[in-house]
């Protein structure tokens, strides 16, 4: 048979890209080694096959060099201090497939006569930090004691995108790229997004992490809304220097919006051994232990040497439940935390309506069936 005329290094780029090693597709491409090293080449049905494992574009693998696939939104991903070069087939795909249903939700907005959402870029980085979490909190409804009172983790986040739904916002919660339980985000990469638009407004959360770290990345994301600003970024409560400022600004806005240092400070038991306190205010709070540590130090209930010594701990302890699969598992992994509520009730609208093909509305919505599209109709109330 005829080999593709292929240049092995390309072959070698896409295998690396999707963050696989060759023991990793052996058992399917058995002459891959010799594929790469360009001993023997693939036929056309083999690249094409390839090419599928491994998430890339098939004409990828003709053109002369490695594509120079830069995020189409800023990003703000550090690890230890350095910008992050690694991005991952499936955040691309999973950041391209949000850009499609946000274009497409713009253009309902329009055809509709939506209203803007005032929130958007309303605030900047000089903006007062508690200002700015007051001013976020009164347009989402937010109410402490409502989230105190829920049960769960996954209760108190699940109300917690019902009021930025309610307030214009596509909330979009998944741990795999599209439906494809194969393709598991890791949140080690990212944990969220943000892409700001007055008409669309949109914020994708990594469901494979924490519920509630999920709590956390939220907020942050939010409040690169309130700036006007799309980011990829990071999310974690340590962030408070040597960062961008954008970045900084976001993760204490998050911190005072879900845990306020007043409520802190007032909750605070004398002699109280530290877990003791992590614990009791994160299921108060409905956040991390981490986000704990964070409003702990701000409100000079630890100095910075404890807060080092404690977050080093606590990380490991986390680390540790997470990989013996203590966390709680999945949670809110059906189709419409994936896509949002308002999306949803939108592009079913609007496809009953004639003015979306049912091709169209499948694909952004990752189903395959009729009934699945109708099961979503009814549930967001367009279908009897």
């Amino acid at each position: 048979m005829t080999g593709a005329p292929v240049d092995p290094h390309l072959l070698r780029w896409a295998r690396e890209r999707a963050g696989l090693e060759p023991a990793d597709l052996l058992h399917r491409f058995p002459k891959l080694e010799e594929w790469e090293t360009g001993a023997r080449q693939p036929t056309l049905r083999q690249l094409e096959s390839f090419a599928h494992a491994v998430h890339v574009p098939v004409g990828y693998l003709f053109l002369p060099a490695p594509p120079d696939e830069k995020l189409p939104i800023p990003d703000f991903r550090t690890m230890a201090g350095r910008p992050v070069r690694r991005v991952s087939p499936n955040l691309l795909d999973t950041l391209y497939a949000c850009q499609e249903r946000q274009g497409w939700y713009r253009e309902f907005a329009v055809v509709t006569h939506a209203a803007k959402a005032p929130f958007v870029g309303s605030l900047t980085t000089e903006t007062p930090v508690a200002e700015a979490a007051r001013a976020m909190g009164a347009a989402l409804g937010f109410d402490l004691d409502a989230r105190a009172a829920c049960r769960t983790w996954e209760e108190a986040l699940r109300l917690f995108i019902g009021q930025a739904d309610r307030a214009g916002i596509l909330v979009m919660v998944s741990g795999v790229v599209l439906s494809n339980n194969r393709r598991r985000l890791d949140p080690d990469e990212f944990r969220g997004f943000a892409l700001a638009d007055a008409l669309a407004p949109l914020v994708f959360i990594n469901g494979a992490d924490t519920k509630a770290g999920q709590m956390f990345t939220l907020a942050h994301e939010l409040a690169h809304l309130w700036l006007g600003a799309s980011a990829l970024s990071d999310t974690s409560p340590a962030i408070m220097g040597g960062h961008r400022r954008e970045e900084v600004w976001c993760n204490a806005v998050a911190a005072e919006l879900l845990v306020p240092l007043d409520a802190v400070r007032a909750a605070l038991v004398e002699d109280e051994a530290l877990d003791a306190t992590l614990h009791r205010l994160a299921r108060r709070f409905k956040v991390s232990t981490l986000v704990i540590l964070r409003r702990l130090l701000d409100a000079g209930a630890l100095d910075r040497a404890g807060f080092d010594a404690a977050w080093g701990a606590e990380l490991d302890r986390l680390r540790r439940l997470a990989r013996d699969g203590a966390d709680g598992g999945d949670f809110y992994r059906t189709t419409l935390s994936r896509v949002s509520r308002r999306f949803a009730r939108a592009l079913v609208e609007s496809t009953l309506e004639g003015q979306t093909l049912y091709r169209d509305a499948f694909r952004m919505l990752g189903v395959a069936r009729t009934e699945t599209f109708n099961t979503i109709g009814r549930e967001v109330g367009v279908m009897l």
